[in-house]
């Protein structure tokens, strides 16, 4: 369960983030943290933004595997052994989602960014369970949008690399974000 709300001792542009995880009806975790909000005004070409990691769990592979990849070298590690991988690998798609996750909480874009479009997704090498993934994004091009004055297209590429400095993806994609309000400023 993630939850966000305003702080009053939060800066401008900050929120309270609050994550709970619950098993087995009792609380076990509760984490706070403070991320400021970007806004397409924030941004500049060449801006630099590394996430925090990431780590990859087995079961987390295979659930993702039964629900939306479902071949042999993602839900067995027996069979996957037998694999050109020779062993367990999370679905390219998978490695997408979790890097998208990853971009998301680093950015923290106020009112969230609305994905424009995909340029190119690589997946150079395999993200195995145990692996600790970051995510390094990069603004490459920044202009104001023609049909929403409100908002800014972004440009920008993402490498996600694996604890071992391995990469593991590439995007290069865009995504429209909002300005900040003038009353903000």
């Amino acid at each position: 369960m993630r939850e966000t709300r305003r702080d009053s001792h939060a800066a401008a542009g900050e929120h309270l983030i609050i994550a709970q995880s619950y098993t087995m009806a009792h609380q076990c975790v509760v984490v706070l943290v403070m991320m400021k909000e970007h806004y397409f005004d924030d941004l500049k070409v060449g801006d630099r933004f590394k996430s925090e990691p990431l780590s990859v769990t087995e079961k987390e592979v295979i659930e993702f595997a039964h629900k939306f990849d479902p071949q042999m070298f993602h839900l067995s590690q027996r069979r996957a052994e037998r694999s050109i991988f020779k062993g367990l690998i999370a679905s390219g798609w998978h490695t997408a989602a979790m890097s998208m996750r990853l971009l998301v909480q680093t950015l923290n874009f106020a009112e969230g960014a609305i994905g424009l479009g995909v340029d190119e997704l690589r997946w150079p090498n395999a993200v195995r369970p145990g692996d600790v993934l970051t995510v390094d994004t990069e603004i490459l091009e920044l202009r104001p949008s023609r049909s929403r004055p409100g908002h800014g297209i972004i440009r920008f590429r993402n490498v996600t690399t694996n604890q071992r400095g391995e990469v593991v993806q590439t995007m290069l994609a865009s995504a429209m974000v909002p300005k900040r309000d003038k009353d903000d400023q």
